[in-house]
């Protein structure tokens, strides 16, 4: 395989990715499987951090929206992003890849504290890391916590894991056999559409900072053959 294209990548994995078939919580079977998708491309020299979602656990808006309070259904999902962290991590270490997990909340006997510089420093080593606990606020998704916390660390691409969806459609392609999918297109054309790539907020943030984002399905071997530079799923840039 030819080398990377990429020096340093964000990938985002939905929650929803860690728990297969089983309909709810975190599949070890699948998580290794994950884990070894991630050696393939920290194994061709390729920085690496992740954000991990917690929608397999637990969804905060919606318990919200059923009347509980926003900001602590929000902290719960943090929580939420935290088992599935130690979860990814326990699979990566078995798999041999040296890893750190990083949590805005702090939370000393299981996580480092987030920090930027240290962060950095550990990819500079060859180590992963798992950046969870959102960005430790409520009112803000793991999608902006993806988006800024790759512009931080200076990587050269947002890669969006979506859960069973190979890129971005024109339309709902669960609900829609017509949907047709869109090769690339620009920040403002998936804020105007309403395509539901990732909310409002990480998508500008994305935009101001013309941080490239790459949306695929882990499906296959899509990773590793998207960090050697394949076009994999939907490109959004500056110029679709």
């Amino acid at each position: 395989m030819p080398g990377a294209a990429y020096k340093r990548v964000l990938l985002k994995l939905s929650g929803e990715a860690l728990m297969g078939e089983i309909g709810y919580g975190i599949d070890p079977k699948v998580t290794q499987s994950i884990a070894v998708k991630i050696k393939e491309v920290v194994e061709q020299g390729v920085e690496m951090a992740i954000v991990v979602g917690g929608g397999n656990i637990w969804r905060g808006f919606k318990a919200s929206s059923q009347g509980m309070d926003r900001a602590v259904a929000d902290y719960m999902g943090m929580l939420a992003t935290i088992l599935n962290g130690l979860a990814l991590q326990d699979a990566l270490e078995r798999g041999g890849v040296y890893t750190r997990m990083m949590t805005a909340i702090e939370m000393h006997e299981v996580a480092e504290p987030y920090i930027r510089r240290r962060a950095i420093r550990h990819m500079e080593k060859g180590r992963v890391i798992i950046l969870a606990g959102g960005l430790g606020q409520p009112y803000f998704t793991t999608d902006t916590t993806a988006a800024l916390r790759s512009v931080e660390i200076g990587a050269e691409v947002l890669l969006m894991e979506k859960n069973r969806v190979d890129g971005v459609y024109d339309a709902d392609p669960r609900k829609n056999l017509d949907a047709h999918k869109l090769e690339s297109l620009t920040y403002l054309d998936a804020l105007n559409r309403e395509l539901k790539v990732m909310d409002s907020t990480a998508l500008t943030m994305c935009m101001d900072n013309n941080m490239p984002i790459v949306v695929f399905s882990l499906q296959e071997d899509n990773l590793i053959r998207l960090v050697a530079g394949e076009h994999i799923g939907t490109v959004i840039r500056k110029e679709g």
